[in-house]
């Protein structure tokens, strides 16, 4: 089971190649948000990968935090990012 998880780990750290290119060409704010998602989402899976392969609480309290601190991120943005009209 060690290998399965590790390698789902690595499978979703290497999906964040597209969305490291998304990030450098995308041309509006929007795309670069929804990386920045991408990545917290990513960052969060690892980590519970991880803690449970190592059955380590503290890495799944981290990818708690992570995941209300990318929660908060979206909350932000909605909030504060420029309307169509605004521009």
């Amino acid at each position: 089971m060690h290998e399965l998880r590790v390698a789902v780990a690595l499978f979703l750290l290497l999906t964040l190649l597209p969305g490291l290119a998304r990030a450098w060409l995308g041309p509006t704010l929007t795309d670069r948000i929804l990386v920045v998602q991408l990545f917290g989402t990513c960052g969060v899976a690892v980590l519970l990968l991880l803690g449970a392969d190592r059955e380590a609480a503290a890495l799944r309290n981290v990818a708690l935090v992570f995941a209300v601190l990318a929660a908060v991120t979206v909350i932000a943005f909605v909030r504060f990012a420029p309307r169509e009209g605004e521009r």
